[in-house]
């Protein structure tokens, strides 16, 4: 989003450049499942002043107030080294700084936007449109339910509900599909997380084109950084993408993670440094699961991973309940 990279030139063009090497890190050899922790599991931040962590505007830009190791930090983003300051026992008191409002309101869980159009007339205009003309694709498209292959892995498909971006229900069923090959990679981090302590719940895996039409058209130009152009379609209209998060098996809840789902702002992305330790702690672990079975990081959205092997399949465009049972 134009309006939050900006500020944070520097930090962006460092994110850039680690994404671009995380992209490249498919592991041959699937690694244990102990191996997936990135490091010791930080404690819950629970200190009085909690609510100073998030994005400030100040005199030199942007900067975050961020928690690690259970202290506060006031993290630079206008300096390469990204300098890290305590902070100081009064916490804000004699700062020059200004709390941003960033992400949902408080009690919610998703960050809608205004449609440009009215969803109901883009929608009717997407189901007679066509996907772009492609080359024979290298695979015959698989697609298969992840619920049917692990009942273990739980689904929120927000499309299918009026919660989410566009605030309004895009689906018809809450169901998720992928290839074959990319829904058993899927499966595998799943069944690893689990000796771990966690699940992965499912916002969304293959997309019909038509919806990428649909989310394309309604969104704002501003914030079309979030969506697919249909022009060169998506990789969940291929099958090899999916949205996800991690849930806690003990409470069946999802964790707390740097920023909600679809959200469209800087905290969306893989590397935005601010949050707690255990939000970032959450998101490194998601992460080192889904790249140690074959998927790339998506650098804007952090929840996002695409199958490596997207490029095999073509556009699909069939509605949920036309794909075999």
């Amino acid at each position: 989003m134009r309006s939050f990279i900006r500020p944070f030139a520097v930090f962006f063009a460092l994110l850039a450049s680690a994404c671009a090497t995380s992209q490249l890190s498919l592991s041959s050899a699937a690694a244990p499942a102990s191996e997936l922790l990135p490091g010791p599991k930080p404690a819950p931040y629970t200190a009085r002043d909690s609510a100073l962590v998030g994005e400030y505007d100040t005199n030199s830009g942007v900067q975050f107030i961020i928690e690690d190791g259970g202290k506060l930090f006031l993290l630079d983003t206008a300096r390469a080294s990204m300098k890290r300051t305590p902070l100081p026992a009064n916490g804000v008191a004699g700062l020059a700084i200004k709390r941003r409002s960033v992400g949902p309101e408080a009690g919610q869980n998703q960050l809608q936007v205004r449609p440009v159009r009215p969803v109901a007339e883009v929608r009717a205009e997407a189901l007679t449109a066509s996907p772009p003309a492609e080359p024979k694709a290298a695979r015959a498209s698989d697609l298969v339910e992840l619920t049917s292959l692990d009942p273990t892995i739980k689904l929120e498909i927000r499309y299918a509900t009026t919660n989410n971006f566009l605030g309004t229900k895009i689906y018809d069923e809450a169901r998720a599909f992928m290839q074959r090959p990319a829904a058993e990679a899927v499966v595998r981090a799943n069944q690893k997380l689990r000796t771990l302590g966690y699940g992965l719940l499912i916002h969304d895996a293959y997309r019909p084109w038509y919806v990428t039409k649909i989310f394309w058209d309604a969104t704002p130009t501003d914030k079309r950084w979030l969506v697919a152009n249909p022009a060169q379609g998506s990789k969940h209209n291929r099958g090899a993408a999916v949205d996800l998060t991690l849930f806690d098996l003990s409470t069946g809840r999802a964790v707390d993670m740097p920023s909600t789902y679809d959200e469209s702002t800087g905290r969306a992305y893989a590397d935005y440094p601010g949050g707690t330790s255990l939000q970032r702690w959450y998101r490194a672990l998601l992460r080192n699961a889904m790249v140690g079975e074959g998927f790339l990081v998506n650098p804007t959205e952090w929840w996002h991973f695409d199958y490596g092997s997207w490029h095999d399949y073509a556009l699909g465009n069939v509605a949920f309940d036309k794909i075999a049972r």
